[in-house]
């Protein structure tokens, strides 16, 4: 919700090789252990009866500002780290787990637990990572898309272009990145400004950013096909949505196939207002920014200039503020049971939390948020407020979360180590 610019800070570059410091210096920030979770500190933040969450890596792993994270097999995860707001500073980092319950738990440190290394450097707001249906990892820096096969241990990746040139300025130059089923990879290119208000801090109608070769505030389809030309057409799908750095697809169910967007809103200085929203997205409609907030509610500066009933209704409404900075469509089978998982990393009423949705008969998300990992407020001397940006699955069912400005890797797991019970 807030711009890349408010949220400018100089964090210290990791070193290359991440030798795995002493323990004094290997806590996140604010974080003290409550006891053991698997072989791993145990972190106070609530989550459901019999499970945990554990502190998995930190800044002693070199993670200065994670947005991703992706286990790309088993005791071998990567993390997408932005570095700061500033350009050229990202890191692509492997972490390496112990074989479970190789190791015990040391109440103040992961450090001899935990090995990292980085992979490669100076990306350019590395923010986008997810599996293709090909087995590689595909990446998305702010003006480019690319993707790797996974190398063998201890080698480099070597990154294989699809697309450059992408818009990379503005307030949410960040590329999200899912799957569908069929292969299609789903692409963000969010919005150059928050409301379309220029310099002059005029809003023109119609707003200039949602046209033009490469229109922004959208969400793009990329066809891939074999060969030397990996692209075979790259074009929008929806429109009218402002920053959808919450993009997924459901992956099986009634419902497999579609594609669904938590969109971070205008930003008002009113804490309840506009909703943020949940959106299934259709090919060829629009979404209302930034003309529209909501159910269809004219945004500040646009009333009576734009009929927004011609636009595409929310198919949920969330608090305002929230921040949905990644949605994870679970597979019915996992421990999470087909929900929608979302992260919400904004201070509005409900967020800094992990919450999932449901699926009703057709396979649609629904009803009230169920809480994942909450309780995430702020306490002196025993967590900070949770900043949750990025989550995956393991090999186990586990959940991998990582926080931004809180410089961590959590996992949420049974008290046992393995994946939590169906909810």
């Amino acid at each position: 919700m807030i711009s890349p610019i408010a949220k400018l800070g100089l964090l210290l570059a990791a070193p290359m090789l991440l030798a795995l410091a002493s323990p004094q210096s290997a806590q996140a920030r604010g974080y003290t252990s409550t006891g053991k979770c698997g072989a791993y500190p145990r972190l106070a933040i609530t989550s459901p009866a019999g499970t945990c969450v554990g502190l998995i890596a930190d800044e002693a792993h070199g993670l200065h500002f994670p947005r991703r994270v992706l286990e790309i097999s088993p005791g071998r995860i990567w993390v997408l780290d932005m570095g700061n707001w500033m350009p050229h500073v990202g890191k692509l980092i492997e972490l390496r787990l112990p074989p479970d319950a190789a190791t015990p738990a040391n109440a103040s440190t992961t450090a001899k637990a935990v090995e990292a290394k980085v992979l490669l450097d100076k990306l350019h707001y590395p923010s986008g990572m997810v599996r293709g249906p090909d087995g590689k990892v595909y990446i998305g820096e702010a003006d480019k898309i690319w993707r790797t096969a996974i190398p063998a241990l201890g080698q480099s990746p070597q990154p294989e272009a699809l697309t450059g040139n992408l818009p990379a300025d503005g307030a949410h130059m960040l590329k999200e990145l899912s799957f569908a089923p069929d292969g299609s990879l789903y692409v963000n290119m969010g919005s150059f400004s928050d409301s379309c208000r220029g310099d002059d801090q005029k809003q023109p109608m119609p707003c200039p950013e949602r046209t033009g070769a490469m229109p922004r505030a959208a969400v793009w389809r990329m066809v891939l096909q074999s060969g030397s030309s990996p692209v075979k057409e790259f074009k929008p799908f929806a429109m009218g949505l402002r920053n959808s750095m919450a993009l997924a697809v459901m992956p099986d169910g009634p419902a497999a196939g579609t594609v669904w967007q938590g969109e971070n809103n205008i930003d008002y200085r009113d804490p309840k207002q506009p909703p943020e929203e949940l959106n299934l997205l259709r090919a060829g409609a629009d979404y209302g920014w930034p003309y529209c907030v909501g159910a269809r509610q004219s945004a500040q500066g646009y009333e009576k200039r734009f009929d927004c009933s011609k636009t595409e209704a929310p198919h949920m409404l969330w608090p305002a503020h929230v921040a949905p900075l990644q949605m994870l469509a679970t597979p019915t089978g996992s421990a999470y049971g087909g929900q929608l998982l979302v992260a919400w990393h904004g201070p509005g009423a409900g967020g800094q939390r992990i919450v999932g949705f449901a699926r009703d008969a057709k396979g649609l998300p629904t009803g009230a948020p169920i809480n994942w990992l909450s309780g995430w407020d702020s306490k002196a001397g025993l967590r900070p407020r949770g900043r949750p940006t990025g989550m995956s699955m393991d090999h186990a069912g586990r959940l991998l979360v990582v926080e931004d400005f809180n410089r961590s890797l959590l996992m949420l797991m049974s008290e046992t180590g393995g994946a939590p019970k169906p909810r």
